[in-house]
């Protein structure tokens, strides 16, 4: 899927768009089957579909009704989902939405885009192997047990430092960049993407449920391996929207 992912953000356009929409529509599907089951072809049609028309506006550069049809997706679909998953079917649409906004949002500035998600990623995939090789190397206490039992702070820890220390050296590459602020953004997103995975651990566990699907065979579902970058992706996407204006997100979350 990692080769896959950064072709796509090289290539930006229409296939970076579509491949988000699919990933936010696998997600979605994933989230509905694990919170009502399989028997919801309406509600998985209407999220599916405003998904998939927010990903086009995304993409033509109208972040802003995207996210109203989004809106407009999880309204639909609350009212014909019942009334015990109403909360879970909007937070779903919430989740799958804004996982496929916010690259396409950023990826809309050319090489500053492209920049911006390749640090991403390689924040939450150098959280993710490290933290998993320094816990199982250090041990000790356990970072958030009755949630993600196997998951430890010497791990975490280990997965921040190596996150930081490889953001600098995207940063070097690239050039251009302030490094101290490249290494304190990627301490922010390395937290906030384990936050994320603890976060699916909840959802996952609430339902009983080991892994989100078998869509991937051997890695779970969809959701499960883009929890993490669900959480840094969008905090980062809101940093740049808030830093450089809907015209210039990338720019606004890298140039400091």
């Amino acid at each position: 899927m990692a080769p896959i992912a950064l072709g796509v953000a090289y290539w930006g356009s229409w296939p970076f768009a579509v491949f988000w929409a699919a990933a936010g529509i696998a997600v979605l599907w994933e989230w509905i089957t694990l919170v009502a089951g399989r028997d919801h072809k309406l509600m998985l049609s209407s999220c599916g579909g405003a998904v998939a028309v927010a990903a086009v506006l995304a993409w033509r550069e109208r972040p802003l009704v995207a996210l109203l049809i989004v809106a407009l997706g999880a309204l639909a679909s609350s009212i014909v989902a019942p009334r015990k998953d109403r909360f879970w079917i909007l937070a779903g649409i919430a989740y799958a939405g804004t996982m496929m906004l916010a690259p396409i949002v950023l990826r809309g500035e050319e090489w500053l885009g492209f920049i911006a998600i390749v640090l991403i990623f390689t924040i939450v995939w150098t959280t993710d192997v490290l933290a998993y090789f320094t816990g199982r190397a250090i041990g000790g206490p356990k970072l958030m047990p009755s949630v993600s039992p196997k998951k430890t702070w010497s791990g975490a820890i280990g997965g921040t430092l190596g996150a930081i220390i490889a953001a600098v050296l995207v940063a070097a590459l690239f050039g251009g960049l302030n490094k101290t602020a490249i290494a304190g953004l990627a301490l922010v997103l390395s937290v906030l993407s384990q936050a994320g995975d603890l976060l699916e651990s909840h959802v996952k566990r609430h339902f009983g449920a080991k892994d989100a699907s078998t869509l991937i065979p051997g890695h779970g579902g969809v959701m499960d391996r883009l929890d993490g970058f669900w959480a840094a992706v969008v905090a980062a996407c809101l940093i740049g929207l808030l830093r450089g204006g809907l015209d210039a997100p990338a720019r606004g979350l890298l140039l400091w």
